[in-house]
């Protein structure tokens, strides 16, 4: 019966969270008539209704949201639970859920999730990409375990770990000529037509207080999400761009794009935060370790 009714849970949760019964069954690996099925269940033990349906899509109704707002809380204190007793058999297991940027995702961690998995072979990992103040706020909410962001970060409830202090650089297409041994202004970049990440990211706001400092206003940049997209832009001379150099050294050193400092020289932040009083566990400790491998590595 106690198996039967977190299912039953887990079904609603990921009804709640995807909207949709078709995508929880395919996330569940379930028909949708059994994610109905086990939804209605619920629903007739507790008689109320706990989805509402509007058109196509599905959403929480109020005692929904109380329900799932406990039943989270129960299911973490399980899962804990369960990594506790793996330990007492000298086995890591357990679940991380990891938010982070998508150019964190693909150019700083690959290697460290890699040995993460690797080392523990029990665990799951589960990363969600986003920008950084969503990030925050999810891990405030507890549906994050850990964050990986660009720094500042506002909520008091947070405790933030430096990891990585990230230079930013300018770089155009391949065979540019920036000036030997000079770096550039914003007065230089500003004067061609620029491919910046999208405005609302930390990332961008620090790029654009590097223009204003310099006096200069770029004219009507380009604005792309996704940092693939602008180096290959930027690699077919549409314009120029500023952006991280770890996101951008291999095609540097590979002659695909050219690259320049910045004058002044700009850096970001880039920071670990989880709430205050997130329980440990074996599993979070043995990935808090794992980042601090990391960060001895970038030194």
């Amino acid at each position: 019966m106690m198996r039967m009714r977190l299912a039953q849970l887990q079904t609603l949760d990921a009804v709640a969270r995807h909207g949709s019964f078709s995508r929880a069954a395919r996330e569940l690996h379930l028909t949708q008539p059994a994610v109905s099925m086990q939804v209605r269940q619920l629903e007739r033990e507790l008689g109320l209704p706990l989805l509402e349906r509007v058109g196509k899509r599905a959403f929480p109704t109020r005692a929904g949201e109380i329900l799932l707002g406990h039943a989270a809380r129960a299911v973490r204190e399980l899962e804990t639970g369960v990594e506790i007793v793996q330990q007492l058999r000298g086995v890591v297991a357990g679940r991380i859920r990891l938010g982070t940027s998508a150019s964190f995702s693909i150019y700083l961690l690959p290697s460290a999730l890699r040995r993460f998995r690797a080392r523990y072979p029990r665990t799951e990992l589960v990363v969600v990409t986003g920008n950084a103040p969503a990030i925050a706020r999810s891990v405030v909410a507890n549906e994050l375990d850990v964050g990986i962001v660009s720094l500042p970060v506002r909520e008091r409830e947070l405790t933030v770990s430096s990891l990585y202090r990230d230079e930013l650089v300018a770089i155009g297409p391949p065979g540019r000529a920036w000036p030997r041994g000079v770096r550039v202004r914003a007065a230089d970049v500003a004067a061609e037509p620029l491919i910046l990440f999208e405005q609302g990211a930390t990332l961008r706001r620090l790029i654009d207080e590097w223009f204003h400092r310099g006096g200069a206003v770029p004219a009507l940049p380009m604005e792309l999400g996704n940092t693939e997209a602008i180096k290959k832009l930027v690699e077919t001379g549409l314009g120029l761009s500023v952006t991280s150099w770890f996101a951008a050294k291999t095609e540097v050193r590979a002659g695909r794009l050219s690259a320049a400092r910045l004058d002044p020289p700009l850096f970001r932040q880039i920071g670990v935060i989880l709430r205050r009083d997130k329980p440990r566990t074996p599993v979070l400790d043995a990935f808090l370790a794992t980042l601090a491998d990391l960060r001895r590595s970038l030194k």
